[in-house]
C-alpha cells in the first residue's frame, strides 16, 4: 500500500513551517479548546479581548496535521482588530479560502478552528453572564462537529477501557 501525499498549498505548507500566533497567551481573556488527542486533533484558541469587544491577540496551540497547524494560525491572524461579532461570522469556508483550499480530507481541520473559535466567543459571554442577540441560541455546525468529536473520542476511551485524566 503506498501513500500519497497530500495537495497541500503552498499557503498551508508556508503556515505549517511557520506558525503565525502559535504558543499559549498567559494574559488571555479567554481560551477555548475543540477537538481530540483520540481522533488525532485538537486546536486551543487563545484571545485577549478588550472592554469594547475587539480581539487585540489571538494565539492557539494545535495537535495533529499540517492542515490543522495551519488552520488554527490563519484563523489567529484573520479575526485580531474584529470584533467579537465579526470574528463569529468567520466560516470553516473562509479559512479554507484564505489557505488556498484544503483538500476534501481536511475540511474538518477549518471546521475545527472554528469550532474552537465560536467556543471561546460563546464563553466570553457565559463568563460575564451575558446574551448579545446576534449570539445563536444552539450551537453551530462549528460547535456541534467539535463536541461530536469529543464524544466519539470519551465513547471509544470508555469501551477500551482507557481511563481519562
Amino acid at each position: 500500500m503506498s501513500r500519497v501525499p497530500l495537495p497541500y498549498s503552498p499557503k498551508i505548507l508556508e503556515l505549517f513551517r511557520n506558525p503565525k500566533n502559535a504558543g499559549p497567551m498567559e494574559d488571555a481573556t479567554v481560551k477555548a479548546e475543540a477537538g481530540s488527542p483520540v481522533c488525532g486533533d485538537v486546536i486551543v484558541i487563545y484571545l485577549k479581548v478588550n472592554e469594547d469587544e475587539v480581539i487585540e491577540k489571538a494565539s492557539f496551540e494545535s495537535y495533529g496535521c499540517a492542515a490543522n497547524i495551519a488552520a488554527a494560525s490563519i484563523l489567529t491572524e484573520m479575526v485580531k482588530g474584529k470584533s467579537l461579532r465579526q470574528a463569529w461570522m468567520v466560516s470553516w469556508k473562509d479559512v479554507a479560502k484564505a489557505l488556498g483550499g484544503l483538500p476534501s480530507v481536511k475540511f474538518h481541520c477549518g471546521v475545527l478552528a472554528v469550532g474552537a473559535l465560536r467556543r471561546a466567543v460563546r464563553t466570553y459571554y457565559e463568563q460575564r453572564g451575558q446574551k448579545p442577540e446576534w449570539l445563536p441560541e444552539k450551537p453551530t455546525l462549528e460547535e456541534r462537529h467539535a463536541l461530536e468529536a469529543e464524544e466519539f473520542a470519551e465513547a471509544l476511551a470508555r469501551r477500551l477501557g482507557v481511563e481519562e485524566g
